[in-house]
């Protein structure tokens, strides 16, 4: 994905994509190590059971990918931070808005507490 397009797209956009470019790698890594140890046992003439072959996979697989996948790792990262920083930003914009710190809205009336029907009078006061 070219630079212009990755700038184009939503953070949460970026972060789907750099998640499923991560997961891939990582089970594309998982598969190819269980390839061959069940393909090596296989022709050193031991007949290595598929969940013996996925087991060790995953052993393996797990530190190799931390060492082969470390920029995927990173952007992903990154692509995690950009999300909760735009998160947080949306959060604080509601939280002014809600405090009044943007200003009066619907015409600069100020919020009164609502009256009981019955009495007139303010609820809870």
């Amino acid at each position: 994905m070219s630079e212009r397009e990755n700038n184009a797209a939503g953070p949460g956009r970026r972060l789907a994509i750099r998640l499923a470019l991560y997961t891939a790698a990582r089970l594309g890594l998982f598969v190819v190590v269980a390839a061959l140890i069940y393909g090596i046992g296989h022709l050193a003439g031991v007949d290595v059971p598929i969940l013996v072959a996925g087991i060790f996979a995953v052993v393996i697989a797990l530190p190799l990918g931390m060492l082969l996948f470390k920029r995927l790792r990173t952007e992903l990262n990154i692509a995690i931070a950009d999300v909760d920083a735009d998160r947080q930003a949306k959060r604080d914009a509601l939280q002014g808005r809600m405090q009044g710190m943007n200003g009066p809205k619907a015409g600069g009336r100020k919020a009164t507490r609502p009256t009981d029907p019955g009495t007139g009078s303010e609820r809870g006061a």
